[in-house]
């Protein structure tokens, strides 16, 4: 699941360790190159940003489904390196996620609806003894993100959303399993699409295995991010700057954000073995730019180009990396 980006306070004597000010932080929603609107950190809490810091939310006796939610950690402000036993879970929960998302993407078929879908993952998480981890985290209301077409991220499943011939559908989930998440997205194409949107989809996944093979212990969060947007706007798209990847383990984000762009803003945080990150490159067939309905949750492209998303969560190793949620091994 796609994290706000998450720009750093300008002193830093510790670029591995270093966590976010909540203050310095500002988050742009840029809708054009005339209007340039910024919002604090603060404030875009309901979008999955400031978790290092935040209070686990207050569950509510009267839905037994809240009190399911797995609980939000107070998370140690540095990147966190795995041991084999949590690894060996992570493989698990990890493992459920890509069980579900390989099975969506063999049900899903025009006429059905995103909230179908939903449902669909929920219980099959459910079945295999983990818990979703979105339903519920800072209030989002479902198990999966369904966002389809121009819909960037975050999409909320709706009865109403009908699945039609055409559309490009990204559904992006996650599974909590005995104390550790696990998370990936997958782009769909629903029948036939447009030969752009099949590039754009081609392109978007490229990307997310270009940005993986820069994965070892030794590089650098920057290798990863120029090798996805080197071959994203070879191609003439657009990488979305507004939401990154992230570390991903006893908290569903945790540091570093995995940037897919070029920046100086960020810190280019070293590789080491045991670190598990969520990489998870969001591609645009027009403008980068995107903004917020009034949903509060539901991220769109600007001028209204489509969007294409490809997500894993990866081990980095000694000698290269290891894709958790691969499903060419379900």
């Amino acid at each position: 699941m796609g994290s706000p980006l998450r720009r750093p306070a300008a002193d830093s004597s510790n670029r591995k360790t270093i966590a976010p000010d909540r203050q310095a932080i500002r988050v742009k929603l840029l809708s054009s190159s005339r209007d340039r609107s910024s919002i604090t950190h603060r404030q875009i809490m309901n979008i999955f940003t400031d978790l290092l810091a935040a209070p686990a939310p207050k569950k509510s006796k009267s839905n037994s489904e809240t009190d399911h939610t797995p609980a939000l950690k107070n998370q140690r402000r540095r990147v966190e390196i795995k041991s084999k036993r949590e690894i060996d879970i992570m493989r698990q929960s990890a493992k459920i996620v890509a069980t579900v998302l390989k099975e969506i993407s063999e049900k899903i078929e025009p006429g059905m609806t995103t909230a179908d879908l939903d449902a669909y993952a929920e219980k099959r998480i459910r079945e295999m003894g983990a818990t979703p981890s979105f339903k519920g985290y800072y209030g989002f209301p479902a198990s999966i993100c369904a966002s389809v077409n121009n819909e960037v991220v975050h999409g909320i499943p709706n009865g109403k959303k009908t699945i039609r011939t055409g559309d490009v559908v990204k559904i992006d989930t996650g599974a909590y399993y005995q104390g550790f998440h696990g998370d990936s997205c997958i782009t769909l194409a629903v029948g036939e699409v447009s030969p752009e949107a099949a590039e754009l989809m081609r392109v978007a996944e490229e990307a997310l295995y270009k940005g993986i093979a820069q994965v070892k212990a030794g590089n650098y969060l920057m290798d990863i991010a120029g090798a996805i947007q080197d071959h994203v706007e070879a191609h003439g798209f657009s990488v979305v700057e507004e939401f990154t990847g992230h570390g991903v383990g006893r908290n569903l984000h945790e540091e570093p954000s995995v940037f897919n762009f070029r920046t100086r803003e960020m810190p280019n945080v070293k590789l080491r073995a045991g670190m598990t990150l969520a990489i998870e490159p969001i591609v645009n067939a027009g403008s980068k730019h995107t903004r917020t309905l009034a949903d509060k949750w539901t991220v769109v492209t600007v001028d209204n180009s489509l969007s294409a998303q490809y997500e894993h969560t990866v081990l980095v190793t000694q000698t290269g990396y290891e894709i958790l949620t691969d499903r060419t091994k379900i």
